[in-house]
């Protein structure tokens, strides 16, 4: 699956384990994917969190780019790459002190983000669940 596959709105419910401090937490929200170029998608999230008795909004813009090679890299807001576009298959991202393994997996009307962060700052567990909203008539 690429990016291009998952432009439109979708609904978004994540979960938040931080075993650490032995709390859980949600996020409710809403995502975006938005062709910018043939070569770039924007993917913008909003939402609240539910974290440890406080409620507070969230939102973050990620940017998926085609590059020369072929491949698919996922970059922060600011332009540093986050990790590789690989559908299916495990992808790294080295966050020093800790490092965060994850997953996007699914089909064009479900998919889900799944990241694993441990080190000596963290030790959580993120499940993402995007769900494809239904087209509304103006």
């Amino acid at each position: 699956m690429l990016p291009t596959d998952l432009i439109g709105e979708w609904t978004l419910r994540r979960t938040v384990v931080d075993r650490r401090a032995g709390v859980t937490g949600d996020v409710a929200g809403t995502t975006s994917l938005t062709l910018v170029t043939p070569d770039e998608v924007r993917w913008d999230e909003a939402g609240v969190m539910r974290f440890d008795g406080r409620e507070t909004p969230v939102s973050r813009t990620l940017v998926v780019r085609h590059g020369q090679d072929d491949r698919w890299t996922v970059h922060f807001a600011d332009g540093r790459v986050f990790h590789d576009w690989a559908w299916g298959a495990s992808v790294e991202h080295a966050c020093a002190p800790d490092d965060y393994t994850g997953v996007l997996a699914g089909s064009a009307d479900r998919w889900t983000v799944r990241w694993e962060a441990r080190g000596p700052a963290k030790d959580l567990r993120l499940d993402s669940v995007l769900e494809r909203r239904a087209a509304t008539a103006d």
